[in-house]
């Protein structure tokens, strides 16, 4: 299998070193930027697998630049959060990030993060794979088409993430049935995930916002109290 490449965004310089010497003693090759613009450089000129991304950061923070790589990517994202500011990692998830770490940290405990987040991009349960079977899905206005990796809504393109598309393809392929947020991210995140289950609820709500008439008085995908969410069309 070819060496992944890993992408630390650090400013302080022995957190930097700390994490590069142990991705680099599990067999990854690092790259490090001190700073956003620099991450944000090398990310477009590297192509990283996957991207440990620090918020506090001088040129350019960590928001802004999860912000712009999750408009110019799909690349995983593992975000370094400051102790009990529960804040940013709301924050970080809703932008886009697909798990955090909050400092201090073990470094066993970012390496295994790294390791599954990893896994899952390239595994079947991965970021780019939407469900099976393979068919054109249409209700109400509503059409996708798994197998071509595209949406329309009243006949219009629909852009969407890779894990929009996949987490709305799941749930119109079993319309009428209420899914919990972790059968959600078991299905789409894969088992082995181990971030925050709120990811669900922010993916959520970026779908409503494009298919829902009014995204605050949803009516295809309805959240079922107690239990998760559910597409009735």
């Amino acid at each position: 299998m070819p060496e992944q490449t890993v992408l630390v965004v650090e400013d302080e310089e022995n957190i930097l070193e700390a994490i590069r010497y142990n991705l680099e003693h599990e067999g990854y090759r690092v790259l490090a930027a001190p700073d956003g613009e620099e991450g944000l450089t090398l990310t477009r000129q590297d192509n990283p697998d996957l991207v440990v991304l620090d918020i506090m950061l001088p040129q350019l923070d960590g928001f802004e630049l999860c912000r712009i790589l999750r408009r110019e990517s799909d690349v995983p994202i593992l975000m370094l959060t400051a102790k009990g500011e529960e804040i940013d990692r709301v924050v970080g998830l809703e932008l886009g990030a697909d798990d955090y770490v909050t400092k201090p940290f073990s470094m066993r405990e970012l390496v295994v993060r790294v390791r599954n987040l990893l896994r899952r991009s390239r595994t079947p349960a991965g970021r780019d794979s939407p469900p099976a079977p393979s068919s054109v899905l249409s209700v109400n206005g509503l059409e996708v088409d798994v197998d071509g990796h595209s949406a329309r809504l009243d006949g219009q393109p629909l852009p969407m993430k890779p894990r929009e598309f996949s987490l709305l393809a799941l749930l119109m392929e079993n319309m009428g049935r209420a899914f919990t947020r972790e059968q959600i991210l078991e299905r789409l995140w894969g088992y082995d995930y181990i971030g925050d289950a709120r990811t669900v609820d922010v993916h959520v709500r970026w779908l409503r916002e494009k298919i829902e008439p009014v995204p605050g008085r949803p009516r295809r995908i309805v959240t079922i109290r107690g239990v998760g969410y559910r597409f009735d069309g």
